[in-house]
C-alpha cells in the first residue's frame, strides 16, 4: 500500500483532491490513506500518519485541513449517548406533503435530531433522534416534528439496545 501511495504522491504531490463534474472532491490515493489512518485512530499524530503515507508532518497537516475545509471528513469524539445522559434514541420515519427539503432543513435545526436523510420508499425522510427520556422524545415528535407544516405522518422506531455503531466504512 505504501509504495502505491508514494507513487501517487510523486505523480501529484500538491493536489490532494480535485472536484469532479458534479462538484464532489475526487481524492487521490494519499488523501484516502490519510482518511483511513484517521478512521483507525482520530488522534493519530500527523508525524505518524506522514510516515505511513510517505509525506511530511506539515504536508499531512495541510491535507487534513483541506479535507476538513471541503467537508470531506470531520474529526469528532463519538460518545455513547447512554453514558452522557441521553436514555432514549429513536429513528423516526416521516411522510411529507409538498417540499421534502424544507422539512429536512427544519429537522436539521433541531438539536435532538442527529441524522436526517431524504429517502425513496415508505418514508420521505428518516431522522435519528437522541433524547433524555421518553417525555423528551414525545415532546420532540408531537410538539415539534408533527407541528411542521407539510408533515403528513410519522412512525417511530424506539431503540431498545444499540448493538453496533461504527464509522469505519473506509475509503473504498
Amino acid at each position: 500500500m505504501q509504495s502505491e501511495v508514494v507513487a501517487s504522491r510523486s505523480a501529484d504531490q500538491r493536489d490532494s483532491s480535485r472536484e469532479s463534474r458534479n462538484g464532489t472532491p475526487q481524492l487521490d490515493a494519499v488523501s484516502l490513506a490519510i482518511i483511513q489512518q484517521l478512521q483507525e485512530d482520530g488522534r493519530r499524530p500527523y508525524a505518524a500518519i506522514g510516515k505511513a503515507v510517505g509525506l511530511s508532518e506539515a504536508a499531512v497537516r495541510q491535507r487534513v485541513q483541506k479535507l476538513l475545509d471541503q467537508g470531506v471528513m470531520q474529526i469528532v469524539a463519538v460518545t455513547d449517548p447512554l453514558t452522557v445522559g441521553f436514555r432514549r434514541q429513536a429513528m423516526v420515519g416521516i411522510n411529507v406533503e409538498g417540499d421534502v427539503e424544507s422539512i429536512a432543513d427544519a429537522l436539521t435545526d433541531m438539536s435532538e435530531v442527529e441524522y436526517v436523510v431524504m429517502t425513496a420508499g415508505s418514508f420521505d425522510i428518516l431522522a435519528e433522534i437522541v433524547c433524555e427520556d421518553d417525555d423528551h422524545l414525545l415532546g420532540v415528535i408531537n410538539k415539534r416534528i408533527r407541528a411542521l407544516p407539510g408533515v403528513r405522518s410519522t412512525e417511530s422506531f424506539v431503540y431498545l439496545k444499540l448493538k453496533k455503531q461504527t464509522y469505519m466504512w473506509g475509503t473504498r
